[in-house]
């Protein structure tokens, strides 16, 4: 007699931590070197992306340089890969941004249809930025796209993309 089970996830919150522990490792470099976001913004940030992909709510986040012009210099995506059995984990770096006096750091997400009225006010307490509507470009149009890394843990993974001037 032979048995057979199956999953529908194939990794666990401690693999989400391990591939958001990367996001969150870049996210620190970016702001350290770009001196264009506070280190404590940074870790907000990243806790906010670990909350939203371990709830299911998560399904891209953007990372932008801007000069004090708001003239994109850099830019990093991540796309949150629930099936990334395939995909090979880098290290994480390659995101030494250039200091850029008077310069921001912009964070954009983007949501799972799953993020509705109610995952958004169970969400509310666990978020410590206050996110909203946006109508910002993100297609990087003005820069290069480059290399990129991926970060995974079994099943779960974020492809992160590279662009620059």
């Amino acid at each position: 007699m032979s048995s057979s089970y199956s999953s529908t996830a194939s990794y666990t919150f401690a693999d989400i931590e391990k591939v958001v522990c990367n996001f969150r490792a870049d996210l620190l470099m970016m702001a350290d070197s770009s001196k264009a976001l506070t280190q404590e913004k940074a870790r907000q940030y990243a806790n906010d992306v670990e909350c939203l992909v371990k709830g299911g709510y998560l399904q891209k986040v953007d990372v932008t340089l801007l000069d004090f012009l708001g003239t994109e210099l850099r830019a990093v995506t991540y796309d949150v890969q629930t099936e990334a059995g395939n995909m090979s984990g880098s290290r994480p770096g390659g995101v030494r941004w250039p200091t850029t006096q008077f310069g921001s750091i912009r964070v954009i997400l983007w949501y799972t249809a799953d993020y509705d009225a109610v995952a958004r006010e169970k969400m509310s307490e666990k978020l410590e930025i206050s996110w909203g509507p946006t109508s910002m470009d993100t297609s990087h149009s003005a820069l290069q796209s480059g290399t990129g890394r991926n970060y995974a843990s079994n099943g779960f993974g974020m492809q992160r993309k590279d662009f620059s001037q």
